[in-house]
């Protein structure tokens, strides 16, 4: 048997094996078409966005998977899908684990659900990152990640994920201490910044930030988005929702000159002043971007923690980035949606530049509920949403893993769903269904970042 036809019989055995786990379960896949339930199954998905960590033994001590880790964040009103008892996490359990218990775990079942994932672990070794791909149906993973390599050479396997480093860092060159003082989520975020800007200036062999804003430019900012690009980037991520608003103004360079030399090494900078540089440096780095041939990618969510600014990510905010002549070659991909402006969000796909991605709606939502809105952007851009999880490791009941296999079931159903819908109204054809069917889970991000 030739190498071609044993990787596509084992891509059908393994979409059909999640098929049934998907679709088998519920009312609501009871009401997808079996034929095209059957097609998304076998579909090897390019995961637009997801955090996974490194591989054992490095898993235990990596904290890169974000540049803003949410776990240590003051609490918050938790998503059902993010607590302990979300029924979800049993069917990932049995079938990531063979583990058979029961959600919420008592001590005893988190020391049996602790041994069936070790024991796992133990059996892939340094493959067990891509062993996890395999189990949810993904051929590649784009991981949001400060670095893909840890100590002593742990990495993830280039061959299967793609990185995405951030970029929000550089946008906060001045001193951050009054930022910071806003809010405890804030307290807790930018001296993360901070050491993620340290980072990056140490690449570049500087011990703090140059006199001028062109030096900053040219010595700090570019080089570090060429070094990334370099080590296989395919994209920047902002993170900055967490931060401040979306409200990015179109300041002169002039302008954020003055502003960078006037506060540069003092504490405490005017508010109104450091945002006009934070909005001029965003729309350089988008610029620049472009000219690399990176994608920006922005959270565009309610995000985690109490005091998330949620009126400040109103993707409708960023229209004025989106119309600039001078970023229409860059591509901008809003994960997760735009939940809850997901109407702002579709509509935005109008324009050239700009998709999105079912990240995080796909752990967060059921799937008749994604299958909505789903349904709304299929009927207008179809080839412009992009599937992806955004697999996290949240709890130790609910690690990267479990989040990933939940979010790839819920969002295989909640495509069937729209695609049934739409095919059994008359709006498109069995084919025409299966091929949005492999854009949206495939096809359309390899377009957007290469195969």
């Amino acid at each position: 048997m030739s190498d071609f036809l044993w990787f596509s019989g084992r891509v059908a055995l393994v979409g059909m094996a999640l098929g049934c786990r998907a679709f088998g379960q519920t009312a609501a896949s009871r009401d997808v078409d079996a034929g095209l339930a059957a097609q998304i199954a076998a579909i090897r998905a390019f995961d637009d966005h997801a955090h996974p960590v490194l591989p054992p033994p490095a898993d235990k001590a990596d904290r890169e998977f974000d540049a803003l880790p949410v776990d240590n964040m003051e609490a918050e009103t938790d998503t059902v899908a993010w607590r302990a008892d979300d029924p979800q996490l049993v069917g990932a359990w049995k079938a990531l684990w063979g583990f058979d218990g029961v959600a919420p775990l008592d001590g005893v079942g988190v020391g049996k659900l602790a041994a069936a994932k070790a024991a796992v672990k133990a059996r892939e070794g340094a493959g067990f990152d891509a062993w996890v791909l395999d189990q949810a149906g993904i051929g590649v993973m784009v991981a949001n990640r400060v670095a893909m390599s840890g100590a002593e050479g742990a990495a993830l396997d280039k061959a299967r994920f793609r990185w995405v480093p951030y970029a929000d860092a550089l946008l906060f060159p001045l001193d951050n201490a009054e930022l910071a003082a806003e809010s405890p989520d804030k307290k807790l975020f930018f001296p993360m910044e901070d050491r993620v800007r340290e980072r990056y200036l140490k690449a570049v062999g500087m011990g703090g930030v140059p006199a001028t804003l062109e030096e900053y430019l040219s010595q700090v900012v570019t080089p570090t988005l060429k070094a990334q690009k370099a080590g296989g980037a395919v994209a920047e991520k902002f993170e900055v929702a967490y931060l401040r608003g979306f409200d990015f103004s179109d300041p002169t360079q002039m302008e954020a000159e003055k502003i960078y030399a006037k506060w540069r090494g003092q504490s405490y900078p005017n508010e109104a002043d450091y945002k006009v540089l934070q909005d001029f440096l965003f729309r350089y780095i988008a610029r620049e971007c472009g000219r690399l041939g990176m994608a920006v990618h922005l959270h565009a969510m309610a995000g985690g923690g109490g005091y998330f600014g949620v009126a400040g990510a109103n993707p409708l905010l960023l229209e004025p980035l989106f119309d600039d002549a001078r970023l229409r070659k860059t591509k901008f991909v809003l994960l997760h949606g735009g939940w809850p402006f997901v109407r702002e969000a579709g509509a935005l796909l109008q324009k050239p530049n700009v998709y999105l991605d079912l990240s995080q709606e796909t752990l967060t939502f059921s799937p008749r509920t994604l299958s909505g809105w789903l349904r709304e952007w299929l009927e207008t851009y179809p080839e412009k949403v992009l599937f992806g999880t955004d697999g996290y490791p949240y709890s130790d009941g609910m690690g990267w893993e479990e989040s990933t296999w939940i979010a790839s079931k819920n969002g295989r159903e909640a495509l069937g769903l729209a695609l049934t819908g739409m095919m059994r109204d008359g709006e498109v054809t069995r084919a025409r269904a299966e091929a949005i069917a492999a854009m949206v889970m495939r096809g359309s991000a390899e377009g957007l970042y290469g195969k």
